[in-house]
């Protein structure tokens, strides 16, 4: 008789009795209260997100069904040992034997160290994906521009999820859908350039902006002052000191009405676009705090309006850049400028950079480059030059993503109407009544606000509360036209 064979196996022993299926169902094991875990965190979180919802669906069930498959693995290399030697289970623990106890307690503690790990990990791994680092850095080159003007924005200390994902059941599908098209667009490299606005499945403003900023807060009247310098050699400057007529809801603080006239409580707007970007609104709606409804539409407007979209008015059909700002060339450089950053003495710089600013480049290191060999051809042997084109690049960097062909000019900016038809979308004199009695107002000068000051130097010290006639740099226009008849924000 053969004394080195191994006695059979006993009757009961199971084929997953091997440290190869040991370690498999651990692994399901950790998999499984990971799911559980991330469940919990997404159901009692205040804001549901798509990202959680990618990961606890998708990518921890991912490592149940590997813990699955290795534990099965084990079974059948198990089962074929047996079958050719018909052994005993390979997985023998005699307590009696040193070895077997030091095997035991290594694999009991690793495994207690592999399920706390993974409990911190899925707890981290949520945290993480509410994270504005995380909704701006994973996918780096796709959301670059949204992360770096975030950063930038009056809203950097408001997360992502705050207003790109909703609570309730509703929202909760929304963003689930959102998410995983999101995660095939990335990996497909199926995402448009520049990202399409606006959002379709955006949160109402309701919903989202109203949580810190509401139409019965009382803003009343704002006092800013902008600054131009023009394109000419000495860059003349040139300012405008405007009280903003804000508003507010609230009588008991001044009176009600105001720019937010448009969202307060009792009157209701609403109207219809025919373009996505919502620069073109033909038919307005208006119903005022005593329930009387007034139809405005452009003279050419003959479309069925029950057959198509109609919006209600809401804070982001204004302010709808609110937290991505893509400041325009020329505001950029008048901004840097009446900081001193760029030199207003050096000759034709406001043009000159504006002009750098706006050429076609691929990539940022190519701007970057191209930008200083263009000034220092420009002006060479200035000294003034090194500081501006600093500044230039640095504008670039903070405004301008060429591999993403985004930029002031990919996204229009409502409020306003410097550069975007903003206010005249609807104040433009055009949108009437049936009868072509009433019309909307269409915006002069002191509608909105009101010009204390403007001009250079002693000029702005004399101000007047009653408001100015607007005066236009380099002498008055032949005709009345609209900002955006010649300002593009560039060149």
């Amino acid at each position: 008789m053969n004394s080195d064979r191994q006695p059979p196996a006993q009757p009961g022993q199971s084929v997953f009795r091997n440290w190869i299926s040991f370690i498999g169902m651990v692994v399901a094991i950790g998999a499984l209260f990971s799911f559980l875990l991330l469940y919990v965190l997404d159901a009692l979180s205040k804001f549901s997100n798509p990202y959680v919802s990618i990961l606890t669906y998708l990518g921890v069930p991912a490592f149940l069904i590997g813990g699955i498959l290795l534990a099965f693995v084990g079974a059948g290399r198990e089962r074929r040992r047996r079958s050719r030697g018909s052994g005993p289970a390979s997985l023998q623990i005699d307590l009696n034997r040193p070895r077997d106890r030091r095997v035991l307690v290594t694999f009991i503690a690793g495994s207690v160290v592999f399920l706390l790990l993974t409990a911190i990990g899925s707890y981290n791994a949520f945290n993480f994906t509410e994270s504005v680092t995380f909704c701006g850095e994973t996918c780096h080159t796709v959301m670059k521009p949204e992360k770096t003007t975030h950063d930038l924005g009056p809203h950097a200390r408001v997360a992502c999820v705050e207003c790109h994902v909703g609570k309730g059941v509703s929202w909760f599908v929304k963003s689930k859908i959102s998410g995983s098209y999101q995660l095939y667009s990335v990996a497909f490299k199926k995402y448009p350039t520049p990202i399409g606005t606006p959002i379709r499945n955006l949160r109402p403003a309701r919903e989202t902006c109203e949580e810190c900023h509401w139409p019965q807060s009382f803003v009343g009247n704002l006092d800013r002052t902008f600054n131009y310098f023009q394109s000419d050699a000495s860059n003349s400057p040139y300012a405008i000191r405007l009280l903003l007529k804000i508003g507010g809801s609230d009588p008991r603080q001044g009176p009600v009405g105001g720019i937010h006239w448009h969202n307060l409580p009792g009157n209701k707007v609403e109207y219809i676009a025919t373009d996505k970007e919502r620069l073109k609104i033909p038919w307005v709606r208006v119903t005022d705090a005593q329930g009387k409804v007034t139809v405005f539409k452009t003279k050419n407007f003959t479309n069925d309006v029950n057959t198509m979209e109609m919006r209600t008015m809401d804070c982001m059909d204004c302010h709808n850049r609110p937290s991505h700002r893509y400041l325009s060339p020329e505001k950029a450089v008048n901004q840097q400028m009446a900081l001193g950053h760029i030199d207003p003495t050096i000759p034709w710089i406001k043009t000159n950079a504006v002009y750098v600013l706006t050429r076609p480049y691929k990539t940022d290191d190519e701007a970057t480059n191209a930008i200083a060999a263009a000034l220092a051809a420009k002006y060479p042997n200035d000294s003034r030059i090194q500081a501006a084109t600093a500044t230039l690049q640095q504008i670039y960097a903070e405004y301008f993503f060429p591999e993403m062909k985004a930029n002031w000019a990919s996204y229009p900016d409502n409020v306003g109407h410097m550069i975007w038809p903003g206010c005249f979308r609807c104040h433009d004199g055009q949108h009437k009544t049936e009868d072509r009695k009433t019309t909307i107002k269409a915006s002069d000068c002191n509608t909105c606000h009101t010009i204390l000051a403007q001009g250079a130097g002693d000029e702005l010290n004399q101000l007047s509360p009653g408001g100015q006639k607007f005066i236009h740099p380099g002498g008055d226009l032949d005709e009345n036209p609209t900002c955006t008849d010649c300002h593009t924000g560039g060149p």
